[in-house]
């Protein structure tokens, strides 16, 4: 357990983001779950709306978003 004043207080705002980022994340699974189900344009744009949101946040890496993207829309074509 920390003992200095500030790292309570990094303690506890880690624990806030990490719960902040875990729900970003699980949106983003989520929603690519109801594409996976639905294969429609709507839960589409909806999974790439979450997967973006998330890599703007921080949570996904911009890189891991867009070969999500590209995953997801290559599902669409085919």
């Amino acid at each position: 357990m920390p003992i200095t004043k500030s790292a309570i207080k990094k303690l506890r705002a880690d624990t806030k983001k990490a719960q902040f980022n875990r729900a970003s994340k699980t949106k983003a699974k989520s929603a690519i779950d109801a594409f996976k189900k639905a294969l429609s344009i709507e839960s589409l744009s909806k999974a790439f709306s979450m997967v973006d949101k998330a890599a703007k946040k921080g949570v996904l890496k911009k890189g891991k978003a867009d070969r999500i993207k590209a995953r997801l829309s290559k599902k669409i074509s085919h």
